[in-house]
């Protein structure tokens, strides 16, 4: 016989309870963050001169910046004019201080790539306390760093399209498509031949 009547209502709670754990959980796969304004999601992105994205990744709100530096670099893609392989190493690195740790700066000195980062405060002040032992500080041009602002501004860009400044898409590769859209917008505005350095 199969019953019509409904299950004991601690079995749906227990449901419900499972359920909510599930997708809380997955979150995380789906770039999205709990914070105390809601759901947040952030872009890492990598941006050349003319503040246009070159490749980015997502990722939850409330994650750190520092982690998804080498993801963003090793989707770097650049299609050559002639044959060969995709351009993946850019010229030169400019990025701000939640960017700087000596995993991301030794990953850019084997790739023999340049690096404008700054330099947080409490990092200084380890070295100076460490004397000699803290070794010699990293280069740090200040004219260089000035044009970091470029990402500054494709942010400003992408923002200027609601899909992008408040994210509507539960899924990330549905947003990564509304960003990939965005992006070719901001291209087809301003086409040059190449890519100018990159932010």
């Amino acid at each position: 016989r199969i019953s019509m009547r409904p299950g004991p209502v601690t079995s749906r709670r227990a449901t419900s309870r499972k359920r909510g754990r599930c997708a809380c959980g997955g979150g995380w796969r789906e770039a999205l963050g709990r914070s105390r304004g809601g759901l947040t999601s952030k872009i890492h992105l990598l941006a050349d001169d003319r503040a246009r994205p070159l490749t980015w990744q997502t990722s939850p709100g409330q994650r750190g910046d520092s982690p998804m530096f080498v993801p963003v670099l090793d989707g770097l893609r650049i299609r050559r004019r002639g044959p060969g392989r995709p351009r993946s190493r850019p010229d030169r690195v400019r990025g701000d201080k939640a960017y700087s740790s000596r995993g991301n700066r030794a990953y850019l000195w084997r790739r023999g790539i340049k690096a404008t980062i700054a330099q947080p405060d409490d990092q200084r002040a380890g070295r100076r306390r460490k004397g000699r032992a803290g070794g010699r500080p990293p280069a740090f041009d200040k004219v260089q760093y000035r044009r970091r602002s470029a990402v500054e501004r494709c942010v400003s860009k992408w923002k200027q399209y609601r899909a992008v400044a408040s994210r509507y898409d539960k899924r990330d590769y549905i947003f990564n498509g509304t960003l990939a859209v965005a992006a070719i917008v901001i291209w087809l505005r301003d086409i040059v031949e190449e890519p100018s350095e990159t932010t």
